[in-house]
């Protein structure tokens, strides 16, 4: 930064704020009270916060009471110069008639947005590229009446997409957020005199047209408009709930990785035209959920599509333009979208050989998501990735991540890596759930049995099908783990006897081989030495069990074992005394079956015959067990 006496910081401080005079009467839009303190003052707050303290105020309605309240500046650290605009000639004529007063290179602010953003990362993207001008872009949820921004791989604006759009037209949502950097002898030759301009309408498409280098600023930092009395309200409850501190730079950001087809939208194999995509229902609203609690949207996707030659990078584009369009109309985005464009594989017509590699991006490996890490500043201690096949859960898994497996899509039965998903759910909706609500929700409820099951080797996780026993089980290990106890889930689902060797009405403990499942879980507690084993993985979808990952299980860790049969089996009842029953209402739980069953493809009467075998044959027995737990779980 530069020390010339001019100012490094112009704010547009002089609308009316028409809309807003419902609730702020004659007073001037930037003295619109924040939490008890007018937007202005909390933007001069942010200049001087990060080390910019000559500012301009560019103002004209009302500006005496502006003035009357910031004075020079100094009592709110800071030197003020006010340009009183005699005529409204709209915000690039504003600028204009301000530039004798700024510096060579400043910031420019609206008086209108509350803004939590780090001035000093856009002032040194704007140095580094030696742009014209520098823009800060972020993705909004209303992306189809903001002025829109398209960039190229490098980050240079090559377009602006002024709203209103025309028809049937879908660009990536990237929203001018009216905060810039840019230089002052670019400027003076480009804005008219003699009429209103706009900086976003007319400026930079005029700079864009003589040449200019225009650079974008992408963030996921907080940046809102205030303009009506409904986006005030949003934006005081948005600081209320803490969002613009889980957006900011100061401490990592917690994220959730989705992949793309056949977890956001519909799998059609290959999608290679903005035609063939549609969103899963519900996944857009799962997706706003994701924005409205801070937590940040980023795709992580292999589109091999590219390299097989099958769409150029621009039909790329315009295929994530439609995905953008989609998630918009649902009011929600994506922070980031990370694309590896490879295929190690050859043969295919038209194949682009240089894309035809081994590279670090293509899932199971990691290389998008580190990507994402470095760019976001995500923790990956906090964050998550949910996807629809073993790649994506075996990427988490290297990646640090928990790991939400959806049933969409091809709902981990590709085969490709042979990889446990920390958690599973129908879809996109219920994975947003699961991170944001139930997992919390179900942890607290287990501190209690952290605390019981310091000292033993052995926890039982018992309930009906589909209360939530599994998750509640990983939940408890991802704890025992946090607290220094390296621990294990072992589901006794692995020793279910085949389909056909099921036998209806004999009890629930002969659906099990239980002699197997006791004899192993015996050996591993009476072990005094590090142990290699592999437990059978029940496949819900065929009926099936499949060979596991191989496991190390040392003496002093801790087993948490969980099924239907967990609290019935005498002999594991003698090993512990930490016991867990999981519970959920009974609406919901034959919700969940009846989805299950028509998930593995069961006609309807199929469906109804074993929802009545269970709660005949399964249901009392394994409720009756709830008396011999030491501790009671309700799941959502």
């Amino acid at each position: 930064m530069t020390h010339s006496g001019l100012c490094n910081v112009a704010i547009l401080a002089g609308g009316m704020g028409t809309r807003l005079k419902v609730r702020t009467g004659n007073l001037p839009k930037p003295m619109a009270p924040i939490h008890g303190r007018p937007v202005l003052e909390h933007q001069i707050e942010l200049c001087r916060r990060h080390g910019f303290t000559r500012i301009a105020l560019l103002v004209h309605y009302e500006h005496e009471t502006i003035h009357a309240h910031f004075g020079d500046g100094a009592a709110f650290g800071v030197e003020l110069t006010y340009c009183i605009e005699g005529e409204a000639r709209g915000t690039a004529g504003a600028l204009s008639d301000a530039l004798s007063s700024m510096d060579e290179r400043f910031l420019v602010l609206y008086g209108d947005t509350y803004a939590d953003i780090d001035l000093r990362a856009i002032w040194k993207r704007h140095a580094d590229t030696q742009a014209a001008a520098t823009l800060l872009l972020h993705p909004n949820d209303h992306p189809h009446d903001s002025d829109l921004v398209e960039v190229d791989a490098d980050g240079r604006v090559i377009a602006v997409h002024p709203y209103p759009h025309p028809e049937g037209s879908a660009f990536r949502n990237l929203v001018n957020a009216a905060l810039y950097v840019m230089d002052r002898q670019r400027l003076s030759s480009l804005i008219p005199t003699d009429r209103k301009s706009d900086l976003a309408k007319h400026t930079f498409p005029a700079m864009l047209s003589a040449g200019l280098r225009l650079h974008a600023h992408i963030t996921p930092e907080y940046i809102k408009d205030m303009g009506t009395p409904e986006r005030l309200d949003k934006v005081e409850r948005d600081i209320t709930v803490g969002l613009p501190e889980r957006l900011s730079t100061r401490s990592p950001r917690t994220a959730v990785f989705l992949d793309r087809d056949g977890t956001i939208n519909v799998e059609v194999n290959h999608l290679n035209s903005p035609d063939q995509l549609a969103l899963i229902p519900g996944a857009g609203d799962a997706v706003r959920a994701l924005n409205r609690a801070g937590v940040l949207a980023v795709g992580v996707t292999n589109q091999p599509v590219v390299a097989r030659g099958e769409v150029s990078m621009a039909g790329l584009e315009r295929i994530h333009a439609k995905l953008d369009h989609l998630l918009g109309q649902s009011k929600a985005f994506l922070d980031g979208l990370y694309v590896c464009p490879h295929h190690p594989h050859k043969g295919f017509p038209g194949e682009v050989p240089e894309l035809k590699i081994e590279c670090d991006c293509r899932k199971p490996r990691t290389g998008l998501i580190d990507r994402a890490v470095r760019d976001l500043a995500i923790d990956r201690r906090s964050s998550w990735i949910v996807g629809d096949t073993s790649s994506d859960i075996e990427a988490g898994r290297r990646a640090g991540l928990r790991t939400v497996l959806v049933r969409t899509g091809h709902a981990g039965l590709d085969g490709k890596q042979n990889v446990s998903p920390d958690y599973v759910v129908p879809d996109l909706a219920a994975a947003v759930d699961w991170i944001l609500r139930g997992h919390s929700s179900v942890a607290r409820q287990l501190f209690s049995v952290c605390a019981a099951a310091t000292t033993s080797r052995l926890v039982l996780v018992g309930g009906p099908a589909r209360a939530g026993k599994t998750s509640a089980a990983q939940v408890l290990a991802e704890l025992m783990t946090a607290a220094g106890r390296t621990s294990h889930v072992i589901s006794l689902d692995g020793w279910l006897l085949p389909g056909e060797a099921r036998a209806e009405g004999h009890g629930v403990l002969d659906r099990y081989d239980m002699p197997t499942a006791r004899a192993l879980l015996q050996s591993l507690l009476l072990a005094s030495d590090r142990r290699e084993i592999r437990v059978p993985e029940h496949d819900r979808k065929n009926r099936t069990l499949r060979a596991g990952a191989p496991r190390s299980i040392g003496p002093n860790d801790l087993l948490v074992v969980e099924g239907v049969t967990a609290l019935m089996d005498d002999a594991l009842l003698a090993q512990t005394d930490v016991r867990v029953f999981v519970d959920v209402p009974d609406d919901i739980r034959r919700e969940r079956l009846q989805a299950e069953y028509a998930w593995r493809g069961d006609d309807p009467a199929t469906v109804a015959h074993r929802l009545a075998s269970r709660e005949r044959d399964e249901l009392p027995a394994v409720r009756a067990s709830a008396a011999r737990a030491t501790h009671h779980l309700q799941s959502i």
